[in-house]
């Protein structure tokens, strides 16, 4: 199985279309329909000063999309989707592995990166994990489902310090005083 990562340039938006809009996406926020992803990506929203978007090939097949996004901020954010049809197969994790080093180096100037992902996305957490990433926060019933299911929403995050050296810093989550009244 050969992966690589191809920077998506304007000539790919029917296939964005299409790659967006035939597929179903469990763990994200909204459905958009074919002209609102056309008008999106014509209007740069998935390649500007903020925003590199890359497909991610296997054996030449769009197999997944990586947005990268606040590009100009020193935390950056991204956005991951496989393709149902090539999930549990290790290709998440080789995606996050890719833009985890493709970010600290061509960025010198960012500290961190950050992720975000529904509490019952259990695979995108163990990739999470498996990546050097340390959980950060968990936001209490943060992500609304489209059924009206508001489920928690889990944050994680890799410093560049730990990229560079193999390591996890976990945040202190015993930090806070304690309460005399209640």
């Amino acid at each position: 199985m050969h992966i690589e990562f191809l920077r998506f340039s304007l000539p790919d938006v029917e296939p964005l279309v299409d790659f967006l809009t035939e597929e179903e996406w469990p763990y994200h926020v909204g459905t958009q329909d074919r002209e609102t992803v056309r008008r999106r990506a014509v209007e740069g929203l998935y390649d500007n000063e903020e925003t590199r978007t890359f497909w991610v090939l296997v054996d030449g097949e769009h197999a997944g999309l990586v947005k990268l996004q606040d590009l100009n901020d020193d935390t950056p954010l991204f956005d991951l989707r496989i393709r149902q049809a090539w999930r549990e197969r290790g290709i998440g994790t080789k995606a996050v592995a890719w833009l985890t080093g493709y970010l600290f180096t061509e960025l010198p100037g960012i500290s961190r990166i950050e992720g975000t992902t529904r509490q019952d996305n259990h695979a995108m957490r163990a990739i999470f994990r498996k990546s050097g990433y340390a959980k950060e926060s968990h936001y209490r019933e943060a992500w609304p489902a489209p059924d009206g299911t508001r489920y928690d929403s889990i944050g994680y995050a890799i410093l560049r310090r730990d990229w560079l050296s193999g390591t996890v810093t976990p945040p202190d989550w015993h930090d806070e005083p304690a309460c005399s009244d209640r």
